[in-house]
């Protein structure tokens, strides 16, 4: 009996250690990635994307991330600006020339958002070609992100001195967006349509009768709102940002009293890459020196870099690097991550 007791004794004992172990740690839910898509109006320097991006974060819609290849370009107020908006940009370039799949490999969106066709009218190109070129993006949204929530904008207004004819193709392409959208969405990854034509005034809300002032920045960001809000809402976020093609590694190439030198390297095992961009932290206490072979810039302690003209390229199976010094004091960066 007192044996028994013993062992009594002790399997409770274990069940208490058991119990008082911590928990496994859960996987944080990664934020949700959104691409702004398209030309100048998107990202030269599409200062809707700060009202939008400033207005989520507001209304509580802290778990989203603005992604692109292009970093911000200003607009005055702090806001998350990494875009894909080119400017000058045609849609069916872009689809011609494959450029999609290496921006959505390096940047791995959920959502997207879409405002493109605007040099394509300009140009001249006919609808039935520009909505060509939309549906070969979403094929290779689709491809990179199966679940891709993808929103079309009826592009704004177009009134400028040197095409008059352009007014009336923009109401052509806009008049067709609506059934091309309903007749390539799916369940699984839907296209939704967004209005930024209605209301729109290229005499009150434009600079030039093409590119927004302050009041069509309003507007356009008032109008994409509720359709990302609606979008955010079914998407469930991945456990952890997906593994993706492309890697970055960090090392430290030399180091000596308040001083060392560090080369950030990318690595593709994807799509060819047309440019690419990484981040690391570096503590307050080291302040960057020189750079090359890529462009760094610092937000608090968050570095970004960006390729150079001369090593955008990465081929699938090539590599990237960028270096940099830095002088001070403290824990030298270990590690960095594809942005």
């Amino acid at each position: 009996m007192t044996r028994f007791l013993a062992l009594l004794a002790t399997g409770v004992t274990l069940l208490a250690l058991l119990a008082a172990l911590p928990a496994a740690p859960s996987r944080a839910a990664a934020a949700v990635r959104i691409m702004p898509l398209g030309d100048s109006i998107t990202g030269s320097p599409g200062c809707w994307r700060a009202l939008l991006w400033n207005r989520l974060q507001e209304s509580g819609h802290t778990d989203i991330d603005f992604v692109g290849t292009l970093p911000a370009q200003g607009c005055s107020v702090p806001y998350d600006g990494d875009n894909e908006g080119h400017g000058g940009a045609l849609v069916t370039d872009v689809a011609a020339q494959n450029l999609l799949p290496g921006w959505l490999a390096a940047t791995r969106p959920d959502i997207v958002l879409m405002h493109f066709g605007t040099n394509d009218v300009w140009s001249n190109r006919p609808t039935a070609t520009i909505l060509d070129a939309y549906t070969t993006l979403v094929g290779q949204m689709r491809a990179s992100n199966p679940a891709m929530k993808i929103l079309v904008a009826q592009i704004i207004p177009m009134n400028p001195a040197t095409c008059a004819e352009c007014a009336d193709r923009v109401v052509a392409l806009n008049q067709a967006i609506p059934d091309w959208a309903a007749a390539n969405s799916t369940d699984e990854s839907p296209i939704t349509v967004v209005d930024q034509w209605t209301g729109f005034s290229t005499a009150t809300d434009t600079y030039d009768g093409v590119h927004p002032n302050d009041s069509g920045n309003q507007k356009i960001s008032d109008r994409w709102y509720p359709a990302l809000v609606s979008a955010l809402g079914t998407v469930t976020p991945p456990t952890t940002p997906p593994p993706g093609d492309v890697t970055c590694a960090l090392t430290i190439a030399n180091q000596w009293p308040g001083g060392f030198q560090g080369t950030v390297t990318i690595s593709n095992d994807g799509p060819a890459l047309t440019s690419w961009r990484a981040g690391f932290e570096l503590a307050s206490t080291w302040t960057l020196e020189s750079t090359w072979n890529g462009t760094f810039t610092r937000s608090g302690t968050t570095v970004t870099v960006s390729n150079a003209s001369w090593n955008a390229a990465v081929p699938t199976g090539g590599t990237a690097s960028a270096g940099f010094t830095a002088t001070g004091s403290g824990a030298l960066p270990t590690t960095c991550d594809p942005a």
